[in-house]
């Protein structure tokens, strides 16, 4: 008898801890979550020419050149520089160096400060064009020419025929770096261009 009244004392005792202890309870909340999701950004920039890549030099005329570079719509806001790369450009006539091609860099291009060849503009989103530069293309050259020095003689014409000749060429190379350092800070032309050479 007394180990059944023992275990029916323990069996209350239990019980009435197990209701007291199920009572107890600590505040707690939980908030809403919030998810972001960071997307990636990115510039893309284009250049193109309508007139072609093969060109005849006749003394004293305009050949038609057009190379436009625009930056495509939804790039982030940039420099959009060119670097016009003249090679074999000169000849010597009367012990004076002169050029065969003269031209002349299109209107709203600047000059990178320290560059003799590179150029810039500033282009933010509605200066962008679409992929195709249908609109809000930079034209390259003023005029969309070059025109030939009306001084070639057909002795220097000759020579740069010859087998092994190296002929004048003209590469234009278009390239873009970000605006910003920050969200509130600009590049200026020198440091864009810079981090286009890092």
């Amino acid at each position: 008898m007394k180990k059944k009244g023992l275990a029916l004392v323990l069996a209350l005792a239990l019980m009435v801890v197990s209701a007291v202890a199920g009572t107890l309870a600590w505040l707690t909340a939980t908030s809403t979550t919030v998810t972001n999701t960071f997307t990636t950004s990115d510039i893309t920039v284009k250049l193109k020419e309508t007139t072609g890549e093969q060109y005849k030099m006749i003394p004293g005329y305009e050949l038609k050149k057009d190379p436009k570079a625009w930056v495509v719509s939804g790039s982030e806001d940039c420099f959009l520089f060119v670097k016009l790369d003249w090679a074999n450009d000169t000849y010597t006539s009367g012990g004076e160096t002169k050029y065969y091609l003269d031209w002349a860099i299109a209107e709203g291009w600047q000059l990178v400060p320290d560059e003799t060849n590179v150029y810039f503009h500033e282009v933010t989103s509605s200066q962008m064009s679409s992929d195709d530069g249908n609109t809000n293309a930079f034209s390259v050259l003023a005029g969309n020419k070059v025109t030939v020095s009306g001084d070639i003689t057909k002795e220097q014409m000759d020579a740069l025929n010859k087998e092994g000749a190296a002929k004048p060429t003209l590469t234009i190379t278009a390239y873009a770096s970000q605006l910003h350092k920050n969200a509130t800070d600009k590049f200026t032309a020198r440091e864009a261009w810079d981090n286009i050479n890092k």
